[in-house]
């Protein structure tokens, strides 16, 4: 019961958790690039133009984002550059396209921005390739 009540934590609890996280959102961004990713035909003229960057080019850049950045974000490879699309791509989402609903609409892309915010500030930990290539 005492460990449940202690704020401190070990190393390996520490690095247990990012992978958890990684993993975890890394998947679930995956599988909404995958859905864009195999319906590319009938969604690039349909697609949200931001910015005036094209729907096709607004596509691309979201597929890029979520599911290469999110394979990068599993395995642990380039992090906190993974991070920065998947960052900017859920910002888009729930600032733009749900109005910034946090509780309502937007609730899943808040939840993503949330843990794609903690892994650029924190990083990947050691159960991952960057952790193993900064050895």
């Amino acid at each position: 019961m005492k460990k449940l009540l202690t704020t401190k934590y070990s190393t390996g609890a520490f690095n247990a958790a990012m992978l958890l996280l990684r993993i975890g959102s890394g998947v679930l961004i995956m599988n909404h690039g995958y859905g864009k990713l195999i319906k590319f035909g009938s969604l690039q003229d349909k697609f949200m133009n931001f910015l005036g960057l094209g729907s096709t080019l607004s596509l691309s850049l979201v597929i890029f984002a979520e599911f290469f950045c999110g394979m990068f974000i599993i395995l642990g490879l380039f992090t906190r550059l993974a991070a920065i699309p998947l960052i900017i791509a859920m910002g888009v989402v729930l600032f733009k396209v749900h109005n910034a609903d946090f509780f309502g609409d937007g609730e899943t892309a808040a939840l993503f921005l949330t843990a794609f915010m903690v892994l650029l500030i924190v990083g990947p930990g050691k159960v991952s390739i960057d952790g193993m290539i900064g050895k």
